[in-house]
């Protein structure tokens, strides 16, 4: 393996994170519409894909967004980047209100704020070559590079490990990693401060998303741009963000530092999330012993979501309590500052094995009692 596909350590938690705000999202809303009826349609219901989240991103800053598919994060990723209208809620870039803003109020903001779609085969126009591709963006926002647009062009192919000499190939000829590249550098043509990835190296094999991350981390480093990184993946997020959010059915029901979050969760939704992802022990070393958790039954669905906790039906701490209030985003006792967690009955700050697993999923768990007499 080369030295390109190692992955760095990891840096250290406090860098870069006492920044001031980049972006703030308050109260931000997104509701699709639910049409039915004959001859006559009419609204019928809504799609609550993201239901009044409350984030912020820093200066210079890697926030980590994880959840299950469908909880709501890449229509967040998009609502910041006004890609889509919030039905409500605001969203603040540099102390300014863009959640309302119009076309024209936007275009001075929207070199600053770009993003890395998940699909490298889709994102790309295949008609269009790498050089126009790249190129797009400075020519729509009336940018001429010093040495010309083309010169920058080959500039950021090499920032992002292509060669230059690529310039006239299309889309079609790249691997996806490649492709991904090519997204990146499009991403940095307008010299942004923020750059949304959602889900950047799902798409990819595992040996190329080293190499993407790798990548990212270096343009953060270098340029000092701050990013949203939204994935499913916990040990990429980990390992690139500095703060982390967890969504559940279009709520953010726990955000802190790196460490609060994988190591001392609090909601139990978090301990489930992190209790699936599969151990790796080193050749001679015994890894602690970590917390089994098996859920029952699917996320329910966000156009009838539950009352209160919408965690609460598949939740084993789950009272009477979780139907009829739902818990706020607060600092728990223990907590450190800024790990902020929705429950109201919320587990111990431990990944430590349990006792006894939680096993809610009865079909799992006969299976596993008959494992065990065999």
């Amino acid at each position: 393996m080369t030295k390109d596909l190692l992955l760095p350590a990891p840096r250290d938690e406090g860098a870069d994170a006492g920044g001031e705000p980049l972006l703030e999202v308050s109260g931000l809303t997104k509701h699709f519409p639910v049409k039915g009826g004959f001859p006559i349609r009419r609204t019928i219901g809504a799609v609550q894909a993201v239901d009044g989240i409350d984030l912020s991103v820093r200066v210079g800053e890697s926030f980590g967004l994880v959840g299950e598919s469908g909880c709501g994060k890449s229509t967040t990723g998009r609502l910041i980047t006004r890609l889509m209208e919030p039905t409500a809620g605001t969203i603040s870039y540099r102390g300014k209100d863009i959640s309302r803003a119009s076309r024209r109020e936007l275009a001075p903001i929207r070199s600053e704020i770009q993003m890395i779609f998940q699909d490298p085969y889709s994102s790309l126009n295949p008609r269009q070559t790498v050089g126009k591709i790249i190129s797009g963006p400075m020519e729509i926002n009336g940018i001429e590079p010093p040495g010309g647009r083309e010169k920058r062009v080959r500039e950021l192919l090499e920032i992002v490990g292509l060669n230059p000499e690529h310039f006239n190939r299309f889309p079609h000829e790249f691997s996806g990693g490649q492709r991904q590249r090519i997204g990146v550098a499009r991403a940095l043509a307008l010299e942004p401060k923020l750059i949304v990835a959602d889900e950047p190296v799902s798409a990819l094999d595992v040996s190329i998303q080293a190499q993407v991350v790798n990548l990212l981390q270096k343009v953060q480093r270098e340029l000092g741009i701050a990013f949203l990184f939204i994935a499913h993946d916990l040990a990429i997020v980990r390992h690139f963000s500095q703060r982390v959010a967890v969504m559940y059915l279009g709520k953010i029901i726990e955000v802190g530092d790196r460490d609060s979050i994988y190591t001392r969760p609090r909601h139990p939704y978090t301990h489930a999330l992190l209790s699936a992802v599969p151990e790796v022990s080193v050749a001679g070393e015994q890894a602690p012993a970590r917390e089994r958790i098996r859920l029952a039954g699917d996320v329910p669905s966000p156009i009838d979501p539950p009352s209160g906790c919408r965690f609460r039906t598949r939740c084993w701490k789950a009272q009477d309590k979780c139907a009829t209030e739902e818990p706020p985003l607060v600092q728990l006792s223990g907590n450190r500052a800024g790990h902020l967690t929705a429950c109201h009955f919320p587990e111990e700050p431990t990944t430590e094995a349990r006792e006894e697993d939680i096993i809610l999923d009865p079909a799992l768990a006969a299976l596993e009692e008959d494992t065990s007499k065999d």
